[in-house]
């Protein structure tokens, strides 16, 4: 049975059930394809049939099933010495898009993006301080352009909006420097609620540090990688937690709230990471100096004219992160640390090698030191993390790839002879 196209929000596949019911597990084979595909590029159906441990077969009739419903796309046929050539399948960018919206201390942007993780458009929303209202006539007007600008084939593709955002936005009082009473606002704030005033997609919603390690576990380095931890040095430092090759979110959503973390440097008490990791920290540097930090800082391609303050915060911010990566190794045994942020390249590689320098000097009697590497997808992780979400709840499999999918074909012969 093909899967079903639903004509309001593209080619649809079934949620996943650990039953065993044929179209459950039709639907968690389909998504095993898809997530195969992803993680290792175009594969042809026999090196899906060996990675998956499904039947040739059975492959060959969920690639037609996801071809036909505009997920996958054909490639150049592979010759090889006997037989009939390969033909490799990749996923399709224009199969599916999703929307992201990300909401971050001076601005909020709004992406669409296609399968593969290619960002088409961005719209972006500047302000003093976030406010509901204010943001949200962003959100009508521009999901407005973004559907304008797609025709309405591509439009009925559009499976989801997700939204990255921080935690208690009512706690920003001092960061943003917004009064109490107008942040109060975001208290009793429901985003799926309000957001369905503008738009009948789906609405999903994530911590937006744990949106940016979706995006790097999504499209980025987190493929290579089953165990890792995931730092995003933003305005304020936050993260996220990899088992498995799943992101942790937690019982309460709260998994990989790294910037809470105590850190104690230099004898002094009572800090944690978010103060001596975080971009602020430069921002605050930058102020004290008479530096007007908002030109430099905000979306340059490159950060000049005050190396002297750059290099004591890499500095400051490298050693905080070391003593962050000792004490998670000490609780979990992660394979990698990746480390990206809201800072131009250069900056993330110096960073990065300073963080290698500074773990060195730690005593790690008893843990193994993780490999410590670059993320890859940079400033915009958490827009197109928000943007994942709804690909990752609707289409792909987080968990255990190497599945064995011959279980499930058992469990289908099992409940067709019942």
């Amino acid at each position: 049975m093909a899967t079903v196209s639903d004509e309001r929000i593209g080619p649809r596949i079934l949620d996943p059930s650990k039953g065993a019911s044929q179209p459950g597990v039709r639907a968690h084979n389909e998504r095993l394809v898809l997530s195969l595909i992803r993680r290792h590029g175009s594969l042809s159906k026999a090196e899906i049939a060996r990675r998956s441990g499904l039947s040739a077969q059975t492959v060959s009739v969920i690639m037609r099933v996801l071809e036909n419903d505009g997920l996958l796309k054909r490639g150049a046929p592979v010759r090889g010495k006997v037989g009939q050539p390969s033909i490799p399948m990749a996923l399709n960018p224009d199969g599916v898009f999703s929307i992201g919206l990300k909401i971050g201390r001076r601005s909020a942007e709004l992406i669409l993006m296609d399968f593969v993780g290619h960002v088409r458009q961005k719209l972006t929303f500047a302000y003093s301080y976030p406010l509901p209202d204010p943001l949200m006539q962003f959100v009508k007007t521009g999901l407005a352009k973004l559907g304008s600008k797609l025709g309405p084939a591509r439009h009925k593709r559009v499976v989801g909006i997700g939204v990255a955002a921080p935690f208690e936005l009512w706690n920003w009082l001092d960061q943003v420097s917004a009064p109490k009473d107008e942040m109060e606002a975001w208290r009793h704030f429901d985003f799926p609620t309000e957001i369905t005033r503008s738009s009948d997609l789906p609405v999903t919603v994530e911590n937006d540090a744990t949106a940016a390690c979706s995006a790097e576990h999504v499209f980025g380095k987190g493929r290579e990688f089953a165990d890792y931890l995931y730092f995003f040095v933003g305005y304020f430092i936050g993260g996220g937690v990899v088992l498995n090759h799943t992101v942790h979110t937690g019982h309460r959503g709260n998994a990989g709230a790294l910037g809470s973390m105590p850190i104690r440097r230099d004898g002094v008490r009572g800090q944690q990471l978010i103060d001596c990791a975080s971009i602020v920290v430069l921002e605050r540097m930058l102020i004290e100096a008479g530096i007007d930090s908002n030109g430099p800082l905000s979306g340059a391609e490159e950060w000049n004219g005050f190396d002297e303050y750059l290099d004591e915060w890499i500095s400051l911010t490298a050693g905080s992160l070391a003593h962050a990566i000792a004490s998670s190794c000490s609780v979990f045994d992660f394979e990698a640390v990746l480390i990206d942020g809201g800072f131009p390249t250069d900056v993330r590689a110096r960073l990065i090698e300073k963080t290698r320098e500074e773990i060195l000097k730690i005593d790690l009697r008893g843990i193994v030191e993780p490999h410590i590497v670059a993320g890859t997808i940079g400033r915009d992780a958490r827009a197109m993390g928000a943007a994942s979400l709804p690909l990752l709840s609707r289409y792909l499999l987080e968990q255990n790839l190497g599945f064995q999918a011959e279980e499930i074909e058992g469990r289908v012969m099992m409940a067709s002879r019942s």
